[in-house]
């Protein structure tokens, strides 16, 4: 096994584990993140508005779709749909497939990513509303070791998929 795929495996492996504790053995005075990247840009997630994480999982392309649907892949004995991240996000498709997805916590669908940088566990503090938010679905920024990044509202990219698939004929 690579070193990259050991890695990917200890930090799914912590992922899942975590929703195994009890909630309230979890620190009330903070929040767990997903530090990720998508096109090389920073960007966090919640933990608590995910399912699963997962890494290099096949995903089926499927003809036309929705923008940003990259196909479908199988999730714990479902087929649910994969969307891009990166086109959600208005940033267009990119040119590698993401290695990365996640599952929405109560939604049957998965979101694709390039990288995963960290599980963080940070204070409420180091979250807050952003001045100037570029996307809609970021109205929020954590800053972690130096650095700010958009925190990504699941639900809300959720509502998006849904309004995109119902548009389409």
């Amino acid at each position: 096994m690579t070193a990259v795929a050991a890695s990917a495996d200890d930090l799914a492996r912590a992922f899942d584990a975590d929703f195994a504790r009890p909630v309230a053995a979890r620190a009330a005075a903070s929040e767990d993140v997903l530090a990720i990247r998508i096109g090389g840009e920073p960007y966090a997630l919640v933990r608590n508005e995910l399912a699963g994480l997962f890494a290099d999982k096949p995903v089926t392309p499927l003809p036309g779709g929705a923008p940003g649907l990259l196909g479908i892949s199988g999730f714990r004995g479902a087929l649910i749909p994969v969307y891009d991240l990166r086109a959600l996000l208005g940033g267009g498709g990119g040119a590698a497939a993401p290695r990365w997805l996640v599952t929405a916590a109560g939604a049957p669908v998965a979101l694709a990513f390039d990288r995963l940088d960290a599980l963080l566990r940070v204070p409420r503090e180091a979250i807050a509303a952003r001045a100037v938010a570029t996307t809609g679905h970021a109205p929020r920024v954590v800053r972690t070791a130096g650095e700010a990044r958009p925190l990504l509202d699941v639900p809300s990219i959720v509502d998006a998929i849904r309004a995109l698939a119902r548009r389409q004929p």
